[in-house]
């Protein structure tokens, strides 16, 4: 975990988790939708979408793009950065669930979910039949460099897939 300098939005905030999501990958909006039926409007998380055109890692831990894409982060309110499984058992612990992630906690168990985490990680975009992280970064990259949505076919505001 790292801290970032915590911002006064952050100090004054009810949430009690933001996770950063990639709104691009099919079963991640699966699991968001999940979370979010289990959050029940309580707010206690914030979903933050890293795909979205306006996605700023200011407002995110200084969690960059690229950074985010290669593995799940979520910020705390006070600006600490969590990554990889422990983003899903503080998630699922803000939200009354987190029973279901707490065995990745312990040392046998939590080491071979840590693993199988980073093998996922490194092979979501694959298996969801994305384009590879670089393709993924240049595109974002090019569509920044002609003003945001250069020839974007998505009516979604702030959305665009090239």
């Amino acid at each position: 975990m790292t801290t970032a300098a915590a911002s006064p939005a952050a100090i004054t905030t009810t949430w009690k988790i933001k996770l950063l999501y990639d709104g691009d990958c099919p079963l991640c909006l699966r699991e968001v939708n999940f979370l979010r039926t289990k959050d029940n409007g309580r707010g206690l998380v914030a979903f933050t979408d890293i795909a979205d055109a306006n996605y700023s890692p200011d407002e995110n831990g200084g969690v960059d793009f690229a950074t985010a894409m290669g593995r799940i982060h979520a910020v705390l309110p006070d600006g600490t950065v969590v990554k990889n499984v422990a983003v899903f058992r503080q998630v699922y612990a803000a939200l009354g669930i987190g029973w279901i992630y707490a065995p990745t906690g312990w040392p046998m168990i939590g080491a071979l979910v840590d693993w199988a985490y980073g093998v996922w990680a490194d092979w979501r975009l694959a298996v969801t039949g994305r384009p590879s992280l670089k393709t993924i970064l240049a595109e974002r990259e090019a569509r920044r460099q002609v003003g945001g949505h250069g020839g974007c076919r998505d009516p979604e505001p702030g959305r665009c897939q090239v």
